[in-house]
């Protein structure tokens, strides 16, 4: 499996040893975050009824970073089929709206963490 790191290197002729257990740890990482956050979002939409607005902020904010593990899987594939064909514009291209799910999540939690107006 060529991660996207190890294609950098290829470009900058930087040569670099992957430990054994990088593929483990990326792959295991993405999966259980990815079904983490899968969990988080709708656990917050059905309890969002009971709990109110800002419930529903932060499953937002979870749906956001499901997507962002989404889109970082997407980015492999994309990055490994422009290896193939040594074409990165369009890795580039993907890789540029990268950080905007990121970035949305922040704003959503953001928000609610706002709504949260009931202290007890």
């Amino acid at each position: 499996m060529v991660s996207l790191a190890t294609l950098l290197l290829m470009q900058t002729g930087v040569t670099a040893k992957q430990p054994g257990y990088f593929a483990a740890v990326l792959i295991g990482s993405l999966v259980l975050g990815g079904l983490g956050w899968l969990i988080a979002s709708v656990l917050g939409f059905a309890r969002a009824r009971a709990f109110g607005a800002s419930t529903r902020w932060f499953s937002f904010a979870a749906v956001c970073l499901l997507i962002y593990h989404i889109q970082f899987i997407l980015l492999g594939f994309i990055a490994v089929m422009g290896a193939q064909q040594n074409d990165f514009d369009s890795v580039l291209g993907f890789g540029a709206f990268f950080n905007v799910f990121v970035v949305l999540g922040a704003f959503c939690a953001i928000m609610g963490f706002v709504r949260l107006t009931n202290p007890r």
